[in-house]
């Protein structure tokens, strides 16, 4: 990773990075392509312009101090990983060779544990358009990505206005979960992946995806493997009995890497 200050923002030159790769692949729903080349969003009240400059082999972080690249942006984007490395492990896989050169610029995005949560709550059985459109509404009614305390008098009557259906009252019990203890960050930080899921799935209406989904995006826990329709057709036609040893621990990594693959090569 290199990165300057130029004016009022950052430039980054960062190997195995693509923004399409990485902020339209599902993890993070509060995106937005606003260009060709430039996409616009937010990690819970941080907001950010970031433009891919191909042309100077850079990308550029608009009006961005390098306290907040440094404190916030080079955790988010997983600048310090080395998924060069992490692809060419990947490649003594057919399969995921092919998946990592379709979309080598991934990166797993390392979101705050309750806005993934959260967010992947209203996922469920939804598009992406429409789960933009909640979250859009509920950082709308706060002013930016609510705290578990901030929403602690939330109701089901009162997330109306989300338009959320079904997942109102599963917002409502992860609230009061987490604000009791009971869903304790640190302690699912600390816990094997196994426990970890099941610690989440206390929650009603959290099944294995979502929860998976959580400690991936929420808790980086690299093992934990998310599977929804897509990847449970990547399992029966390329790995029926079971993934190859290259991916041992970083399992959730490689999953990006095949659920874009299939997901825009088996449509």
């Amino acid at each position: 990773m290199d990165y300057t200050q130029s004016g009022s923002d950052i430039l980054l030159k960062q190997p195995d990075f693509g923004l399409d790769d990485t902020l339209d692949c599902g993890q993070a729903f509060r995106w937005e392509k606003i260009d060709k080349k430039t996409y616009s969003g937010a990690f819970l009240n941080n907001k950010l312009t970031i433009s891919e400059e191909p042309e100077n082999g850079v990308f550029r972080l608009h009006d961005t101090t390098m306290q907040n690249f440094e404190n916030i942006w080079t955790d988010y984007f997983d600048l310090n990983t080395d998924y060069g490395e992490l692809k060419r492990r990947f490649s003594e896989d057919e399969t995921l060779s092919k998946a990592c050169s379709f979309a080598g610029g991934i990166r797993i995005l390392r979101q705050d544990s309750w806005e993934a949560l959260s967010s992947f709550i209203i996922s469920q059985n939804n598009n992406i358009p429409r789960i933009k459109g909640i979250i859009g509404r509920l950082c709308e009614h706060y002013g930016g990505y609510p705290s578990a305390e901030d929403m602690a008098d939330e109701t089901i009557d009162s997330l109306a206005y989300l338009r959320s259906g079904f997942r109102a009252k599963y917002l409502v019990d992860a609230i009061e979960k987490v604000l009791s203890g009971e869903i304790d960050y640190q302690k699912i930080k600390e816990m094997p992946l196994d426990d970890a899921r099941n610690e989440l799935m206390k929650i009603k209406g959290v099944g294995p995806k979502v929860a998976d989904c959580t400690l991936l995006f929420g808790f980086y826990k690299t093992d934990a493997f998310p599977k929804d329709v897509w990847v449970k057709r990547v399992l029966a036609q390329w790995y029926p009995n079971g993934l190859p040893s290259c991916v041992k621990g970083v399992e959730g990594i490689a999953q990006q890497y095949l659920f874009h693959y299939i997901r825009n090569t088996q449509k």
